[in-house]
Parts: C-alpha cells; structure tokens; sequence
C-alpha cells in the first residue's frame, strides 16, 4: 500500500460483514511496518456490534507500537458501549496517523459523524470497504443504496473504495479476478475511485492472481487477527 507521507487520519466504512475491520487492523500494522517511527493508533468506533472488533487484535497491535482505543464498556454485558474521551483528542492529533474503524451502515457510521468537524478539519482519507460476494452488496444497485445511506450518517465523502474480494477460505484467482471487476463496476457508477484491494496471505492463488492485476501501490497483503463470532471461546 501506499501512504501519505504526513500523519494522515484513514476511516474504513462498509456494510456488516464487508471485512473492515480487518482490513482496518491489517492497514494500520502495514503502515507502522511502512513508517516505524511515526506514531499510528487505532480507534474501534463500532458501536453496533461490538463483539466482531478490533479489540480482537488489541496485543498485536500494542507489541506494533500501535496505539488502540476501543469503545467505553465494549466486551462486556454492558449493552450500550459509548465513545471515550481518547478518542477525540487521537483524531485531532496531527502528529499520529489515525486509523477509525467505524461499525457497519449508517447506524454505526453516525459516530464518525459526531466526529465530523474534528476529522474534516486534518487530512482525512475515507474508504467503502466493498466485498461482492456479500449477499446485501452482491448487485450494485443495493451496495450503492448502502454507500449513500453510509456517506450521509458520516456526514463525509467518501474517497475511495476498498476492494475485499473473497469468499474467506475457498477464495482463488477466479474470485479475486470476478470481484474485482465487479468492484470496478460499482466505482465507475458511484464516480469513486479504488484506492484498495485486500487480500488474505493464507490463500496463496488469490494472492497470485492479485499481485498479477493490481499495482502495489493499493494492494494490501493481509493476515487473520479478527476472530469469527463461532471462533470465539470466552463469551
């Protein structure tokens, strides 16, 4: 991937399922392997599904150097998990690339819009994360209804899409070259450009294929720290 060379704040948007958050996780540790002296944090501002999180990734990311800020309460029986303090103040810090995974559709991009002004006021990069194989972004027409819906909670434009092609352990060449077209598809009718395309490391076909039909500069090579919800043994 390539990053801006000044501390830039980078939001990941997308439907339930789209695969942001661990793109978001994977983004923010390929960045700080790319810069490993700047200062990168990353904030989970999921506030509808709190248990499919970043939070996942929490050890790896701190023993990164990467700061991590989840949300008040989340990872308990608390049911309404709120945004800290922390939070605001890393997305005003101009000397720390900022990473924000925002939770799924509108409902959950409506807290990067409480955030609005303090985002729209620094450098500020906004992604869609698509994956075609979703069956609620499976046709174009409703991915984009979902893109709308997710661009006027946040109150920001979006500013690229972020292509996650895959069909989790079964994804080969012909997935990645099918999603990506279809991807390709809904950025021309949106008029948004593809800044991203993530792909698991642990499908060596898929990555072939990838490494072969897109450029370096938005291919992000990615590994599993997001736990599935039936993975999970300590709730």
């Amino acid at each position: 991937m390539k990053y801006e060379s000044n501390p830039h704040l980078y939001i990941f948007t997308g439907h339930f399922g789209s695969g942001k958050t661990e793109i978001a996780v994977n983004f923010a540790m390929d960045l700080k392997k790319s810069r490993p002296s700047a200062k990168v944090a990353l904030i989970d501002m999921d506030i509808i599904n709190p248990f499919f999180r970043s939070a996942d990734a929490a050890e790896p990311l701190r023993n990164a150097g990467i700061a991590v800020e989840t949300m008040l309460y989340a990872n308990t029986n608390v049911d309404a998990p709120a945004l800290t303090g922390r939070m605001g103040y890393l997305i005003e810090d101009r000397e720390t690339y900022v990473i924000l995974d925002i939770g799924g559709d509108d409902l959950g991009a409506r807290a990067c819009g409480y955030y609005a002004e303090q985002i729209g006021s620094r450098p500020h990069t906004m992604f869609f994360v698509m994956n075609p194989y979703r069956p609620f972004t499976a046709d174009t027409g409703s991915a984009r209804k979902i893109f709308r819906e997710v661009r006027e909670a946040a109150t920001l434009e979006v500013d690229g899409i972020f292509d996650n092609s895959n069909v989790l352990n079964h994804t080969g060449a012909a997935e990645i070259v099918k999603g990506g077209l279809a991807v390709d598809v809904f950025a021309k009718e949106t008029g948004v450009p593809v800044l991203g395309r993530a792909v698991m490391r642990k499908n060596p076909e898929a990555v072939s294929a990838a490494q072969a039909v897109c450029s370096p500069d938005e291919l992000l090579l990615m590994d599993e720290y997001v736990k599935l919800l039936f993975e999970r043994n300590d709730r």
